[in-house]
Order: structure tokens, then sequence, then C-alpha cells
């Protein structure tokens, strides 16, 4: 067998590891998502070279050890199928990677998409000099429940595999809120970092799918775009 067969197999296998991880893993489908939003607002946004390699490189990391975390997990159940003291560490001690290059990412994410995001609040603020009412807020959490309720009504089924969630729906659209309310753009991040972890929580739990909860984000924004412009 030459070493270019060789190649050619060693690509295939790592390729079927990375689509098995992909397929199987609820984190490894999660990193892809963040990822592929993260890229395509680094393009958008135009960062220059030396952010766009510190988010590749966090990107790559996160990726990484989930790979290697899936692998240890996967290989401690074969060797030890039973619960036993020192499987249990190996797990926690591969898992705490994952925790490691997640907080990283996190950092690198802040630091490099915090000046940008704010230069472009900043210049929309300027653009359209309104914000909601305290009154609205009422009115925009009502229309994001009817919202939700006549979508779920509507849409989904019994065997439908994407649902709305409506606490993601009503966490993002207070985030919203906040963000067209509040004159710092710091405190607008924090207001979506909050949503996103009442996502996170949701998706912890298996309560939601991960599609119905970014569907039910995506709809919580949406509808207080449309109320903030609408009342403006």
């Amino acid at each position: 067998m030459n070493s270019k067969v060789k190649w050619r197999r060693s690509f295939r296998y790592a390729y079927e590891g990375i689509k098995y991880a992909l397929s199987t893993q609820r984190n490894m489908k999660f990193h892809f998502f963040a990822a592929f939003i993260v890229l395509l607002s680094a393009l958008y946004l135009r960062l220059p070279k030396l952010d766009i390699l510190f988010i590749l490189m966090a990107v790559t990391l996160m990726i990484v050890t989930e790979l290697i975390n899936t692998a240890i997990e996967k290989t401690v159940d074969l060797a030890m199928p039973d619960r036993h003291p020192l499987a249990k560490i190996a797990k926690d001690v591969a898992a705490a990677s994952v925790l490691v290059s997640a907080v990283f990412a996190a950092i690198v994410g802040m630091v490099v998409f915090y000046e940008p995001i704010d230069h472009l609040v900043r210049s929309a603020r300027k653009a359209e000099g309104h914000s909601f009412s305290a009154a609205m807020v009422w009115i925009l959490l009502s229309l994001v429940i009817l919202t939700i309720i006549v979508l779920e009504t509507r849409f989904s089924t019994k065997g439908t595999r994407f649902r709305f969630s409506l606490l993601a729906a009503l966490a993002f659209a207070i985030a919203t809120f906040i963000a067209s309310y509040v004159s710092i753009t710091f405190v607008a991040l924090l207001a979506y970092l909050l949503a996103f972890l009442v996502m996170l929580v949701l998706y912890d739990k298996r309560s939601r799918s991960f599609p119905s909860l970014i569907l039910g984000g995506l709809i919580g924004s949406f509808v207080a775009v449309c109320v903030y412009y609408l009342v403006n």
C-alpha cells in the first residue's frame, strides 16, 4: 500500500470522526453553529487579520478539545462499562479541558467584538434617536407570547421536530428592549448574554431542542425590533 492511499484513508477516517461527533454530540453541534455565526460576524464587521487569527485559534481549540473529550469518553466507556471512580475522574478532566477552551473562546470574542459592536450600536442610535418607552414592555411581551402561541398552533404538531421556545423568545425580546433603551453598549451586551445563558440552561435541561431555542430567540428579537420601528 503506497503512501498516497494511506493518506487518503487517514483523511477519510478523520472525516468519519468529525461526522460522528457532529451527528451524535449535542455540544459539538452547538460549537459548529457558534463558529459559523462568529465567522460570519467577523466577515460582516471586517475585522483585521490579527483579530481573525485569534478567532480562528479559539474556534479550532474549542472543536479540538471537544473531539478529544468525545474520544476519551468513548474509550473510558469501552474499557470500564460500569461505574468507577477513576473513570469518572478521566471524564471530568476531559470535560474540564472543554470548559477551559470555552472560557478562552468567550474572552477572545468579548475582546475582539466589543469595539466594532460598540461602534455599530452608537452609529445606529445616532441615526434613529428613539428608544422604547416603559409602557411598551408589557405590549412587547404580550405580542411575543401571542406570536409563539400562534406559531405553535399553526406550524407545530406532535411529530414536528422543530418547535418554538417561549422562554427563549421572551428572554431575547427583553434583551432587545434593554439594548434599545440604554445608551451604554456594554449593558446591552450583558442583556444579550443573560438571554443566551437562559437559552443554555433550557438546552442543558433538554426541555427544548437547540433549533427550537434558536427559533424562539430569533422570533423574540424580531418582534421587539418590529415593535420598536412601528412605535417610532
